[in-house]
């Protein structure tokens, strides 16, 4: 699950990776295929789309997987994207925030719709829940031969607000608006992230007992098993502990 705290995501990236790697893979292709339909096929001149294949690459997606995505968003007769979120609380009164990507609207509400009703929480209006949440650049590095002192200045001078290594990766947070320039740095420094997205970081976190957790965790990996659905960010704090008995 993506965003429970500052570091949620960064800290389980590489289990995320392994244990979802085709829900990985699916919320990539439909990204590069997006980005393609809006602004052409070209990377060089569509910097989403560069974004995309260094998502595809990161995740150590193959080049034929990623040219048909990119072939399938140059496609006029595909199928049209669109990009859609919704707000609401779940069991205990918890924010939860979800981001999709989907071809029919009306499928996607209405199966969201049902999983919060199911799980003892309620779907709210969009827009109910952003003063929850801080949109924030989120980067993970290999830190592989990397300096980390000389690492930490460049990557300072980009707009990095926060740096930390974890297991041999660096994780980095910008502010929303700095995380164009902080993927123009990593490209100037030929460095290729691993993940590189704008993520919703709770401003506060709310703690539960372990038995009150594992009802907004249902709720949470139901809606996270959804086709269309690519994140889901939440402010529910779970210490390693809690992580451990989960």
């Amino acid at each position: 699950m993506s965003g429970h705290n500052k570091w949620s995501t960064i800290k389980r990236k590489k289990g995320a990776l392994d244990a979802k790697r085709s829900k990985i893979f699916s919320k990539i292709i439909k990204d590069i295929t997006i980005a393609v339909k809006e602004s052409g096929p070209d990377p060089e001149h569509n910097p989403r789309l560069r974004l995309g294949i260094a998502n595809a690459k990161g995740a150590s997606m193959a080049k034929e997987t990623i040219q048909r995505a990119i072939n399938k968003g140059a496609d006029k007769d595909s199928a049209a994207l669109c990009e859609t979120t919704y707000e609401g609380k779940g069991p205990h009164g918890i924010a939860i925030f979800v981001e999709a990507t989907t071809d029919n609207i009306q499928r996607t509400v209405s199966n969201v719709r049902s999983y919060y009703n199911k799980y003892g929480g309620e779907m709210g209006k969009n827009g109910s829940l952003n003063y929850l949440f801080d949109r924030k650049g989120v980067f993970t590095i290999p830190k592989g031969n990397l300096d980390q002192d000389e690492l930490e200045m460049e990557l300072i001078d980009a707009g990095a607000e926060d740096i930390s290594l974890e297991d041999d990766v660096f994780a980095v947070t910008t502010p929303m608006e700095e995380f164009g320039n902080m993927m123009k740095k990593l490209e100037m420094l030929k460095i290729e992230p691993e993940s590189a997205s704008l993520q919703r970081i709770p401003k506060t976190t709310e703690t539960l007992d372990l038995e009150s957790a594992r009802k907004v965790l249902k709720l949470i990996d139901m809606i996270e098993e959804d086709d269309d659905v690519n994140s889901v960010y939440h402010n529910m704090t779970l210490t390693d502990e809690m992580m451990e008995l989960l």
